[in-house]
């Protein structure tokens, strides 16, 4: 898929946020745009107007490591940032996508049974597995119940991005609803740079655009942040108030997807909330096991 319409995107919307004034040019009285004009972005990089005109058409093929690293520095982007314009640059010379892991698809992919029971031996704290596109390929125990409403939406697999955005119990779960959403959006944002061709994703952002308009403006920002560790609360419907730290490691043995783990501090109320939890998807899980199945209907 044409990603032509990304990079123009991206490049006018971070050349929209520098004022003159931080890169030490005259701010002056008659400006007609918002942020640089597209003249001094060529002047600061150091290329020719045509030629950065032709960069922000959304024509990247060809262009140099040395010139991309220049319009990163003009426009003042950050790791995040000038990691997606690499990846959008990659994605139209093919070379790169050559060279690396392609991850497959995740409706197709068989994961190895080990990695089921390294997430079966984590217990203290919710640990899945998720794709660039957010959708939740295999969770622990304590997973399935901290995110019972998620695994309970009958979406196979559960996406959290759907979740988030599209259910209104997230609003209730997610105690900074406004802060987790944008972390979403940064990371699909971030993953459709990444992988342009992935029409799973496509239709997923359609989707998103299509039904919420929460996620339409900030889909529309273009903003890419990196996203490894941090700390979220949460209103469990079960336990009450939990304040978990999250850390989410790459796979080395499975490119394209993230292991996330949660965990609370030792000693606080949230550790204790999480024991709780486990006690009752413990409860639950074998509840649900030996309930009686409904004898099968004899034939006519």
């Amino acid at each position: 898929m044409d990603n032509r319409d990304e990079v123009r995107e991206f490049l006018t919307s971070r050349r929209a946020r520098i004022t003159p004034e931080r890169v030490g040019l005259p701010a002056g009285t008659r400006r007609r745009v918002t942020g640089l004009r597209r003249s001094e972005v060529a002047a600061l990089a150091d290329v020719s107007v045509e030629y950065y005109a032709k960069l922000e058409r959304g024509s990247l093929a060809g262009a140099s490591a040395a010139v991309l690293e220049a319009v990163a520095g003009a426009l003042r982007l950050d790791d995040a940032e000038r990691a997606h314009l690499l990846h959008l640059a990659q994605a139209q010379e093919g070379s790169d996508a050559l060279a690396r892991p392609r991850p497959r698809a995740g409706r197709q992919r068989t994961l190895h049974k080990s990695l089921q029971w390294t997430l079966d031996a984590v217990t203290a704290g919710p640990a899945y597995v998720a794709n660039g596109r957010l959708d939740l390929l295999a969770t622990n125990q304590l997973a399935r119940a901290f995110f019972s409403d998620l695994h309970d939406g009958g979406t196979k697999p559960p996406n959290i991005a759907r979740y988030q955005f599209l259910d209104p119990g997230a609003r209730r779960f997610y105690a900074d609803w406004a802060v987790a959403a944008g972390m979403t959006v940064d990371v699909l944002r971030t993953e459709a740079g990444r992988s342009p061709h992935d029409k799973d994703l496509h239709d997923l952002v359609g989707e998103l655009s299509t039904r919420s308009d929460a996620f339409r403006t900030r889909w529309g920002t273009h903003d890419v942040t990196h996203h490894g560790t941090g700390t979220k609360r949460f209103r469990h419907p079960v336990v009450g108030d939990l304040t978990l730290a999250w850390e989410a490691l790459a796979m080395a043995a499975e490119p394209g997807l993230t292991l996330v783990v949660y965990t609370a501090e030792p000693g606080s109320p949230s550790e204790e909330g999480l024991g709780l939890l486990a006690s009752w998807a413990a409860t639950h899980d074998n509840a649900t096991a030996a309930a009686p199945k409904s004898p099968a209907t004899p034939p006519n």
